[in-house]
């Protein structure tokens, strides 16, 4: 049976209770019957796997690994998911370099297919790092399909140390944050962007992201939003203005209190 994670509110008050209940809610989760098989699985088997071809052959493995970088969707894409695994790394032409996606990246640096020193699947610590990141997003997908706004959240401290980590220009951390689907929804909702926003060329949204961080957080830089104070700022505006965004679709009463909650935000 599928642990379901509960997520009773919605909000600010929903992350709260997600937050204070999460150590108990991921540890049923990941002792769910399905969930502990493919954990077992893939720490029994990876070590002997030697190339990205073995790899693609075990669907049990492949799930995990692609699971834990949160690209499960390419689950049955196996010859693409082969050529990202055997990229050469150190040449910024190779796919996994070019790709907009990181995580194709990320999937490709844990694995160590590519040429260079070989794979990395029978060193120690290698599968069990896989497998809590497998856990992580999974439980991450799992709060979802309750509640899409925490899911967001939740991978919101993930993605944000990713981008403060890498050497780039802040500019690159704003297109980055633009070509991740959640991280571009949380920024555009607490913002206060529109749907629309996204047709504008991408100079002009760069420019607008960074205004409006700065008028409302006092900092127009990406990598500001890896401290934890910053990134609890950005938190609660994004719950607070998803919340009134979902009372005013809800209906009259409902949206009465949203139009005063957008108006208190936008004050």
């Amino acid at each position: 049976m599928t642990f379901v994670p509960a997520v009773p509110f919605g909000g600010q008050a929903g992350w709260a209770f997600l937050q204070r209940t999460r150590p108990a809610q991921q540890a049923a989760f990941e002792q769910g019957g399905r969930i502990a098989r493919l954990s077992e699985t893939f720490a029994a088997r990876i070590g002997e796997v030697a190339s990205a071809a073995d790899l693609m052959r075990d669907r049990d493995l492949r799930e995990v690994a692609l699971k834990a970088f949160g690209l499960g969707d390419d689950i049955d894409s196996r010859h693409f998911v082969e050529k990202v695994l055997t990229s050469d790394l150190s040449d910024p032409g190779s796919l996994a370099r070019r790709l907009s996606d990181k995580r194709y990246l990320g999937l490709a640096q844990a694995f160590g297919f590519g040429p260079g020193d070989g794979p990395r699947t029978a060193e120690p610590g290698f599968a069990r790092g896989i497998i809590d990141a497998f856990h992580e997003r999974g439980f991450e997908e799992a709060v979802g399909q309750t509640d899409a706004s925490m899911r967001l959240v939740l991978g919101l401290e993930r993605e944000l140390d990713a981008l403060a980590g890498q050497e780039m220009t802040d500019a690159a951390r704003w297109y980055s944050v633009m070509a991740a689907a959640p991280l571009r929804e949380v920024f555009q909702t607490a913002l206060g962007l529109p749907d629309s926003f996204a047709a504008l060329d991408l100079d002009r949204q760069l420019a607008e992201f960074r205004d409006r961080a700065q008028a409302t957080f006092g900092t127009e830089s990406v990598a500001d939003f890896a401290d934890p104070e910053m990134r609890q700022k950005l938190i609660d505006r994004f719950l607070a203005r998803d919340q009134a965004q979902a009372a005013l679709a809800a209906g009259p009463g409902s949206g009465v209190r949203g139009a005063v909650a957008l108006a208190l935000l936008s004050g």
